[in-house]
Parts: C-alpha cells; sequence; structure tokens
C-alpha cells in the first residue's frame, strides 16, 4: 500500500492530530518556567506578538506547503520542497531537516516521554507518599542514572513500542485514534489540575498561600523586560517550542489532506487550541500549586532549573500533601497529562519518516513504522545511558532548538521569494472558508523572515560557542551521531532523487 493511498478519516481528527502534534511537554512545564523568568505578564505580549507574525504564518506557510507537495505525491520535505523550486537541488537537503530532525528529537523526547510512564506507576503503588520532598527530589535523580535504576529503561522500551505499534497502524487507524483519546484526556486531565491549582487556599493540605497568589505573580508584568531583546528570543523560542515548526511534521501530515480541504482555518484551529492549552491551563496547573506550598522566592529559584525540576522533582511531592487517595488522581492526572501531551507529539515525528520510506522506496506501513522504532532505538540509547553526561542536553540543542530556526528560515524564503507569494498566497487560500486579511501576505515575505533571521542571529554567539568548546567525550560522540545522521539521510535522499530520474 502506497502513502499516496493514506488519508485522515475526518477533519477533527486532522485538526486534533495537529493540535497533539504541538501540544507537547514544553506547554505545561517550559511556558509557565519561561513567563516568570521574561517579566511575567509581560512576557504574554511579545510571546502573542511572535505568535501572530511568526507562529500563524508559519503554520500557514507549512500547510500550505504540504498539501501542494501532497498533490504531487510527495508526503516528506525533501522533495515538496523539491516541487517549489524543481530546477535548484538545494532544497532537497534542506528539506532533509525534516526528517532529520523529527528522528533526533524522537530519540530524547521518547526517553522524556518514557519518565511520566514510570511515574504514573509510582503514582498507583503509592510509592512517594512516606519519601518526602528530599526523598522525591533524589528518586529522579537516581532514575536517570543507569547503574542504579534500571527501570528506565523499562518505561524507555515500553514508550518506544507503543510509539511504534500505533504508527504502524496508519493515519486514521493509529495516529488520529490516539490524537482522539489522547486530547480530550489531556484537556480533562488539565482542566481538573487547574481547577486544583487556582482553587487550593491557604492552611488546605498545608498550604502556605492561595492558589491565586501564584497565579497572580505568574501573570504580574514587568514592563521593562519588554524592551530587552532577550525576552523576545525567549518569546519567538516559545513559539518553536509550542507549535511545532519547523520540523517538517505539519508539512507531512498536510500532505495527506484533499486538495480543496480548508487549511487556513484547520492552520488556525489547530494553532489556537495549542495556545488555550498552553496559556490557559500551562499556567494555572504548575506556579499556582508550587508558589501555594512553597513560596514566591523559592519557586523563583527552582524555575533557575527549569520546568523539568519543578515538574518532576518538586510537584510528586506536592500532591502527597493532599492525602493518598486525591494525591494519587492527581498525580496520575499530571503525568497522564503530560504523557498524552508528548506521544501526540512524537507519533507526528515518525510520520514524515515513513512517509518517505514508502514515497521513495515502496515499503510497507509497518515496515516502515518499524524500522523507524528501531534508528529511534539506536539513536536514543547514549540519551538514555549517558543522560546525565550531556548527551541529553547536546541533542535538544541541535536538534529540537537551531535546526527548527534554520529549517523554517529557509523554508519561508522558499515559499515566499522563490515558490512567489503569488502562488504562495494562491494556496494557502485555495478552499479556504475564512477570509485571510491581506496583511499577512506582506507579514509572511517581509515580517516572518525578518523574525525568524533576527531569532538565528541572536542565537549564534552560543552556536559559535558550542562548536568551540569541545564539550566531553560523550558530548563530541552525541555531535558525531547527529551529523551522521543528517549525512546519512542526506545520502539516501540523493539515492531517492536518482531512482526516479530512472523512472522517468
Amino acid at each position: 500500500m502506497s502513502s499516496s493511498q493514506e488519508s485522515w478519516g475526518s477533519r477533527l481528527g486532522l485538526i486534533l492530530a495537529m493540535a497533539g502534534n504541538a501540544v507537547g511537554l514544553g506547554n505545561f512545564l517550559r511556558f509557565p518556567v519561561q513567563a516568570i523568568q521574561h517579566g511575567g505578564g509581560a512576557f504574554i505580549i511579545p510571546y502573542l506578538v511572535c505568535f501572530l507574525l511568526m507562529g500563524i504564518p508559519l503554520l500557514w506557510v507549512e500547510w500550505a506547503t504540504g498539501r501542494f507537495g501532497g498533490k504531487k505525491g510527495n508526503h516528506s520535505t525533501p522533495f515538496i520542497l523539491h516541487e517549489l523550486d524543481p530546477k535548484r537541488a538545494l532544497w532537497k537537503y534542506v528539506g532533509v531537516f525534516g526528517i532529520f530532525t523529527n528522528i533526533a528529537v524522537a530519540a530524547y523526547y521518547c526517553y522524556l516521554e518514557s519518565w511520566t510512564l514510570n511515574y504514573i506507576w509510582i503514582f498507583i503503588q503509592g510509592g512517594f507518599n512516606e519519601i518526602g520532598q528530599e526523598g522525591v527530589a533524589n528518586y529522579f535523580a537516581s532514575y536517570t542514572t543507569m547503574d542504579q535504576n534500571y527501570s528506565a529503561i523499562f518505561f524507555w522500551l515500553i514508550c518506544l513500542f507503543l510509539n511504534t505499534y500505533i504508527l504502524s497502524k496508519g493515519l486514521s487507524g493509529g495516529v488520529e485514534k490516539a490524537a482522539k483519546v489522547g486530547m480530550p484526556l489531556l484537556l480533562l486531565f488539565g482542566l481538573f489540575l487547574a481547577y486544583k491549582g487556582i482553587t487550593l487556599k491557604a492552611g488546605e493540605f498545608g498550604a502556605l498561600l492561595d492558589g491565586t497568589v501564584g497565579l497572580n505573580f505568574l501573570w504580574t508584568p514587568n514592563f521593562d523586560s519588554i524592551w530587552n531583546t532577550e525576552v523576545w528570543l525567549a518569546a519567538a523560542g516559545q513559539i518553536f517550542f509550542t507549535l511545532s515548526v519547523g520540523m517538517g511534521s505539519i508539512q507531512c501530515y498536510a500532505a495527506y489532506v484533499r486538495s480543496k480541504q480548508d487549511i487556513a482555518l484547520n492552520a488556525m484551529s489547530a494553532g489556537w487550541m495549542n495556545e488555550f492549552v498552553e496559556v490557559v491551563l500551562g499556567s494555572s496547573i504548575l506556579i499556582p500549586i508550587a508558589i501555594g506550598y512553597l513560596g514566591v522566592d523559592q519557586v523563583v529559584e527552582l524555575t533557575k532549573s527549569g520546568g523539568l525540576g519543578l515538574g518532576f522533582k518538586t510537584l510528586p511531592y506536592l500532591f502527597t500533601q493532599w492525602g493518598s487517595l486525591l494525591g494519587a488522581v492527581a498525580g496520575i492526572c499530571w503525568f497522564g497529562l503530560l504523557f498524552f501531551a508528548g506521544i501526540t507529539s512524537s507519533l507526528a515525528m515518525g510520520t514524515p519518516v515513513m512517509a518517505f520510506l514508502r514515497d521513495e522506496f515502496g515499503w510497507g506501513r509497518r515496515s516502515s513504522a518499524w524500522t523507524f522504532g528501531l534508528i529511534v532505538l539506536l539513536l536514543g540509547a547514549p540519551t538514555v545511558f549517558f543522560f546525565n553526561e550531556g548527551v541529553f542536553d547536546e541533542y535538544d540543542y541541535w536538534a529540537g532548538t537551531v535546526s527548527l530556526v534554520l529549517f523554517a528560515l529557509l523554508e519561508v524564503i522558499l515559499f515566499a521569494w522563490i515558490f512567489g507569494m503569488d502562488q504562495g498566497w494562491k494556496e494557502i487560500n485555495e478552499g479556504a472558508d475564512m477570509k485571510i486579511p491581506s496583511i499577512y501576505r506582506f507579514i509572511i515575505k517581509y515580517v516572518t523572515p525578518f523574525i525568524l533571521l533576527a531569532v538565528f542571529l541572536g542565537s549564534l554567539p552560543d552556536i559559535l560557542f558550542k562548536i568551540q568548546n569541545p564539550g566531553n567525550i560523550y558530548v563530541q560522540g552525541a555531535r558525531l551521531l547527529l551529523l551522521a545522521l543528517y549525512a546519512g539521510i542526506a545520502f539516501v535522499v540523493y539515492l531517492a532523487y536518482r531512482r526516479r530520474k530512472a523512472r522517468a
């Protein structure tokens, strides 16, 4: 069965899958920490500006690019981008980022995702009830150290198997069904926890402050921060994390929509659903509960180590203050929410790889899915066994940050300046039920590339510092693996192009 025979079962399923692709762990662990670190309520101003001027335009560009490539029988970015400029071979190798990024991010993301399964199991057993705050924090440290806790490997393999099995069932039979189950449960768990966080009362279950204190602190604006370029870079970076743009998964999903289907409204629906989850739910759980128990100063100090520390080292202990039953329910809801946020995103990472193998080499759905699973297993093993040596962070930096910005910058230049805004604007609006404001034609061509270039140039000093700093042997090995992965994919794309020419 060729990939061209794949399709979405329903428009709702497509939107939920696209929203699931965007809604990830960063919505609940990264966003509230970013807001606190960059001006509280004032952070939402550059954040929304970046969403409107960069996020929404990139969503339209990637949906339009994907559907255009799908009409030509292409479902992965190397040949989707090639269709936009068939005369230049360069774009196929830019499109390699759309496969490379998904494999490399999935390699460490599945490990992070597997943590949530383990924590759910611990809450079911009541394992956090008697060990105290220090014990919960120490559990996380021991869990990520292989010589002390091998259960991490077990849950990682379970998570890999679940992802691969669902992918092997196809779009409508696997990914779409997972989104239809996972997204409603995610929202249900999120609403329950947000309600508990906001309504937390001082003195109730040992809380020091009301939950509204944390919410007010999070959204109290520090307007001085708006003029700080670092804040704008952080806001733009959060948009990348939250919308999953610059990865190639959106183009792949969009390549399977019908040629006249409304992609303008679909993109908006998925984008704004993600914003609701992030801004409303993401800000109403972690910070209000943490500040309610620990106070503002301690939480501000804890945010310096990022959202993982709060989410995995602190919150499990705070839930135990609610009693054994309610604490277990809250813990299961919190890590269940994170699991569904994670798996709906990681499923999107496998689809472009499968589509490429099926389009170019005629592989079956199952064989391409299990091949993706095997690649992620081999590439992800160093992030599991050498987590504390910096391999996880190295993957995250190069594949989950630098590659996203670079690919998004190049694809919007291709779409707006080489493919051309006349054709591009027509493609975005084809079949649209909504009228897109004409100002976005100007924004896509000039403003979005400018913001992306500013983000990339703003990150350049850090990139150069990373390159000049060799790091330890594990970090060096991680970089070589990533470089070899990109080169290997580029070579396979070259072989696929030769096959195409031979067939022609």
